[in-house]
């Protein structure tokens, strides 16, 4: 499959959460390389990436960029997507109902993409990939295996950007987790985000 269609990676309309619909200006959807290696998954869009359509635009997303760029991996080779594509009132957690509804298009970005480690960002993504409770901060880092829309995945379980703004005892946590997502992926860090070839 080396012609992905972007309209499947894309949705361009959906009315099955009412109070999304209402409170978002646009449908945010996953950007990034549609082969990439790494796929990152977030919550669900804030403001700033509500008002912009791209995920993790904010602070979040400045935090992001700096440590990829620190490990070796960059935003352009990356792909960040959400749970939710859409942003939930006053940035309150998505609910249950919600992750559901919202759950066939991030499969089917995972099945397209098929990235060689999914990263979750914090405890929502976590939880509802691995459908169990996750203690981020202490399984950061941590690789798990799991099966998604039927496939085995690699998932790598990471601390949200923000949490290292709220709380700099996560950076270390953060970066290493991000380490090992760069290595996963065999991207060499000395070369600034190129993909080691072995024997090219």
């Amino acid at each position: 499959m080396s012609e992905l269609n972007a309209e499947d990676l894309c949705v361009e309309e959906c009315t099955r959460c009412p109070a999304l619909v209402d409170s978002r200006s646009r449908i945010v959807n996953g950007t990034g390389p549609e082969d990439a290696d790494v796929l990152f998954v977030g919550e669900g869009p804030g403001a700033q990436e509500d008002a912009e359509g791209e995920p993790f635009v904010g602070r979040s997303g400045t935090v992001l960029d700096d440590q990829l760029r620190t490990v070796g991996l960059d935003r352009e080779t990356v792909r960040i997507t959400n749970c939710v594509r859409c942003r939930p009132p006053e940035n309150r957690d998505p609910t249950d109902e919600e992750l559901e509804n919202c759950r066939g298009y991030l499969e089917t970005e995972i099945d397209l993409v098929d990235p060689d480690v999914i990263v979750t960002l914090g405890k929502v993504p976590s939880e509802h990939l691995l459908d169990r409770s996750v203690a981020v901060t202490k399984e950061a880092g941590s690789l798990e295996e799991v099966r998604i829309n039927g496939a085995p995945r690699r998932l790598l379980i990471c601390v949200h950007p923000a949490a290292t703004l709220y709380d700099r005892s996560q950076e270390e946590t953060f970066e290493s987790a991000l380490e090992r997502a760069a290595d996963l992926a065999d991207v060499d860090g000395s070369e600034s985000g190129q993909t080691r070839l072995d024997g090219f």
